[in-house]
């Protein structure tokens, strides 16, 4: 806390809970002088504008966490760790990587992560550990959630459109509740706005009545499973009554001609049936959203993690295009990034002006890598075979399969069958306890660290945040850790890095020279740039404080380059080096973040990212219209053992995600609760507060029961971010909640992207005790 008779320190940040990283303001003090005691939001933040949701209060649970770990660790042949210093664990480590490479090949090594916990600036110099090891493989927790829009918008738009919500007549959420889950800047002020104003819309598909369906006009209370059908229905309602934006149409898409037929003789009445929506009530949002001004299509989790996943993407973006809602204010655009997390479907696009990659698939299943990124749900079936082809080893950095993806019973058992395992974290995880190396990092508060996911339009903004605490004596940054790694595998050259830093010193012109001069000379240093500019650059930066930084450097020069314009309205004109220069000093003397690019107010420019030959939209994608034209039933038949359909793993107030792994601030286990409908729960002799046992078919679990009419009937959900094996303070292990992952299946995917079913789960309920002989 501050001093008596001084004003208190506030210091700038950003929350680390979802991707939207709202600006945050931090007082330190407490323990150490180390806890977030007050945190409030940044008005100076250009992007959230004071803006903050009730989720950052329990930050410091994730900062000052018992499971910290503060040395790097060693697993005995018992199971049981030691501690091991920087340098022996550096060492070791590297030369079990390499004895797999050299034995195996570096394809045989599975990179998992490298983002999660906040943790997204690391991910620059993973990056260069990968090519030095020859890498090929990867995933992390988007290829549970988004590889197949991703693959979607990359077909169709050659880029990823985001809807304007700020600006939208309608919005319409599908299996979204933005409400807590957020996605967009200020997301429950642009709620209420939209719910306030008369003249504006809401459109909610959802089998649950959240918060956010609660306030719309049109809450489509679908059946779970059946969201590609309302999509087809919506469509075939607008085609049929001619609502379509012709013009559109035909000055922008291709492909058209092929899918019309189909929703022109299409039943919405039978589609209503077998989603088990009022027909009327479909109609009316269908025309709502064909008749408005502007509108914007959000999917998330809902749809993304359940039946027909990726045909939901592309219905989702047929029923935006047949309507117009591109490339207009409140509509869909195509962000300028400064840091882009992927280049939709790179390589996969057909039509585009670039020449088209190999596609890439798994090595055992033959499964498609989208976006770089392997199923998560198929690494078992990667390692627990015989396949010469199979994962040998393992770099995961701050993620935890053991507890995130689907069967985590068989994602354990397949990193304990690895020959060599590492796993770079801030906290003894339950996927760091199968590890044969755990290496301790600084946590997100504790570095520079960077908001990456931001795609506001046409004004988009970037943050690189600063340390509000010292590191955790012990620790080390992302980009320590893997430099080391390199260092040790023999890629970065001493002698290299005593020639930059000495350009350095003498200013960024004789630093660029040097620099392009040695990267002519041996290109192979260009694997690990980043690394190589923390070491050489970095070290001018802040007195070295803020080297990890140095690849925006170069992030800068190059945008510069590429957008001008963009930049020079958001203020970097001048000559290239100029203003790559002004950007860069602005980006890291930004405490709130900044504005980077600014696309002017003609909202048509986005079409320059549209990287489809001749800027057209395609409509018709081979690959997936002939599952739209005959959807099939059978999916949604649950095996009679178990009647309900589990969410596992729902958006609630109480909770945000597993990064908070102490959920000791839930003093009365609220955020625990199955949730379950009135109408099942009368059925079964059950009410709120008994304890039950849900059961599927790869596990059970136990909590206590919460009857409300949130849930749909025949629905039950469980919360995320809960589930976790915490340090109880006392050497004991406490586990509040059921880990979700234990109840889901890693054989139901997506035909296609092979994204989980975590929102359809078969499931069954029992009642253990009446609430009265049990403690709530």
């Amino acid at each position: 806390m501050a001093e008596p008779g001084t004003d208190p320190v506030w210091k700038k940040s950003a929350c680390i809970l979802c991707s939207i990283n709202c600006g945050l303001e931090i007082q330190t003090g407490g323990k150490n002088n180390r806890e977030l005691v007050k945190i409030r939001g940044d008005k100076d933040n250009p992007s959230s504008r004071g803006y903050l949701c009730n989720k950052a209060q329990r930050l410091n649970y994730y900062h000052m966490g018992r499971d910290r770990i503060d040395t790097p660790k060693r697993r005995r042949p018992d199971g049981s760790y030691e501690d091991v210093s920087w340098d022996v664990a550096i060492a070791e480590v590297a030369a079990g990587l390499k004895k797999v490479k050299d034995s195996h090949g570096g394809d045989k090594i599975l990179f998992i992560g490298g983002g999660g916990q906040g943790n997204h600036l690391g991910g620059l110099y993973s990056d260069g550990l990968q090519k030095v090891l020859g890498v090929k493989f990867r995933t992390n927790a988007l290829a549970q959630e988004k590889t197949g829009e991703f693959w979607v918008a990359g077909k169709m738009f050659g880029g990823g459109p985001h809807g304007d919500f700020e600006h939208a007549e309608v919005a319409m959420f599908l299996g979204k509740n933005p409400w807590h889950s957020h996605g967009f800047p200020r997301t429950r002020v642009v709620l209420k706005e939209i719910a306030r104003d008369p003249n504006r819309s809401m459109i909610v598909l959802d089998p649950c009545a959240t918060d956010t369906a609660k306030m719309a006009d049109f809450h489509l209370q679908v059946r779970p499973g059946t969201d590609a059908w309302v999509l087809s229905a919506m469509i075939a309602v607008i085609l049929q009554e001619g609502l379509q934006d012709k013009a559109f149409i035909a000055q922008h898409t291709e492909g058209f001609d092929a899918i019309r037929d189909h929703f022109l003789q299409l039943s919405v009445g039978e589609y209503c049936a077998i989603s088990e929506l009022d027909e009327d009530l479909l109609r009316r949002a269908a025309r709502r959203l064909a008749t408005a001004r502007s509108a914007s299509i959000f999917e998330d989790l809902g749809t993304q993690q359940n039946i027909n996943s990726t045909l939901v993407s592309y219905l989702h973006r047929v029923l935006l295009v047949i309507t117009g809602n591109f490339a207009k204010k409140g509509a869909a655009h195509i962000a300028i990034s400064l840091l882009s997390v992927t280049e939709a479907s790179k390589g996969e696009v057909s039509g585009t002006t670039k020449k088209p990659r190999k596609k890439k698939v798994s090595p055992v299943l033959g499964s498609k890598v989208i976006t770089g990124l392997l199923p998560c749900n198929e690494i078992p079936d990667e390692i627990l075979t015989d396949h010469p082809d199979r994962f040998r080893a393992a770099i995961i950095e701050s993620a935890n399969p053991a507890h995130s993806y689907a069967d985590s019973a068989r994602i354990r058992a397949a990193i304990r069958a690895l020959e060599f395992s590492v796993v770079v974290d801030v906290a003894m995880t339950e996927t760091a306890r199968l590890a044969d190396y755990v290496l301790p990092a600084a946590n997100a508060f504790e570095k520079h660290e960077c908001v990456f996911f931001q795609i506001d339009y046409p004004r988009n903004t970037f943050h690189i945040r600063r340390p509000v605490a010292d590191p955790l004596p012990g620790t080390l940054i992302e980009a320590e850790i893997h430099t080391r790694l390199i260092e040790a595998l023999g890629a970065l050259k001493p002698r290299h890095v005593r020639l930059l830093r000495t350009a350095a010193k003498l200013g960024r012109r004789p630093f660029s020279a040097a620099l392009l001069g040695l990267m002519r000379l041996r290109p192979e240093v260009k694997k690990v740039l980043p690394s190589l500019l923390y070491r050489t650059l970095g070290t001018t930066l802040a007195d070295g404080e803020a080297a990890a930084t140095a690849p925006f450097w170069g992030l800068c020069h190059q945008f510069v380059r590429k957008n001008p314009l963009a930049a020079a309205n958001a203020g970097f004109a001048g000559s290239p080096w100029q203003a790559g220069e002004r950007l860069f000093d602005t980006l890291i003397g930004s405490p709130s973040g900044m504005v980077f690019c600014d696309a002017g107010s003609d909202y048509s420019e986005t079409w320059n990212r549209v990287g489809r030959a001749g800027r057209r939209i395609q409509l018709h994608l081979e690959e997936l219209f002939p599952r739209v034209a005959n959807l099939q039933t059978d999916l949604l038949a649950n095996p009679a053992e178990f009647p309900f359909v589990l969410t596992a793993g729902q958006r609630r107030a109480e909770t945000s995600n597993t990064i908070i792994r102490d959920a000791s601030w839930d003093k009365k286990a609220k955020a625990t609760r199955l949730y379950m409908h009135p109408k099942d729960a009368s059925s079964l002799a059950l009410k709120s507060g008994d304890l039950v046992k849900i059961t599927t078919q790869t596990g059970s679990g136990e909590t206590h029961l919460l009857v409300t009419e949130h849930q749909r009937p025949g629905c039950v959900s469980l919360p995320n971010g809960l589930g976790v094996d915490y340090d109880g303070g006392d050497g004991s292990s406490v586990r509040i909640g059921i880990a979700p992952n234990d109840l889901t299946a890693s054989n139901r995917k997506d035909f296609f992207a092979g994204t989980p079913w975590h929102k359809y789960v078969p499931a069954r309920v029992e009642k253990l005790q009446d609430a009265a002989t049990t403690a709530v």
